[in-house]
């Protein structure tokens, strides 16, 4: 069993429940716009981490990281992207990869709205955690945990770090 910490849209302030939340997480995905790579350095310091970027992250963070990120965690098919969309409201440009290879779980940020929806039409499960930054309209930081054991994505829990003033 794998146990995910998922967080997006930090926009450069990495709250420092961070750490705590994900203690006992195996690995780190960060949905994008990051602000700066010390954010993702001091996860990666942290626990093993996959991220992509986001629309608000700069050259350091772009060249090290890509738009999309198709991956496997035990038997569950990934993918990670920043501006996707949820059931019924996909940007565009992921319609031909989810035909080529739909993934059973597709994780995206940058709406700051905290989202977890089966999708019926694709058969996938879509997650957005949210925004665990400052940055942004949210009035809450945001995170979300889970495992995958085997093909199984359970566990999900919903984590509200801060009420923003």
């Amino acid at each position: 069993m794998t146990r995910i910490g998922l967080l997006s849209d930090t926009h450069s302030y990495l709250d420092k429940r961070v750490f705590e939340y994900f203690a006992d997480v195996d690995e780190i995905w960060h949905a994008g716009d990051i602000g700066s790579f010390e954010v993702l350095q001091k996860l990666r310091m942290f626990k093993p981490t996959r991220a992509v970027y986001g629309n608000m992250d700069g050259g350091d963070v772009r060249y090290s990281l890509s738009e999309f990120y198709r991956f496997r965690v035990e038997e569950v098919n990934v993918l990670m992207t920043h501006i996707g969309g949820y059931p019924g409201h996909y940007n565009p440009w992921l319609l031909p990869m989810f035909q080529k290879e739909t993934p059973q779980l597709f994780v995206c940020g940058h709406s700051h709205i905290l989202k977890v929806q089966y999708d019926q039409t694709w058969k996938m499960l879509t997650m957005n955690p949210g925004a665990a930054g400052l940055e942004g309209w949210q009035t809450v930081q945001t995170l979300l945990r889970f495992s995958i054991d085997e093909a199984e994505i359970k566990d999900l829990e919903v984590v509200e770090m801060a009420k923003k003033h």
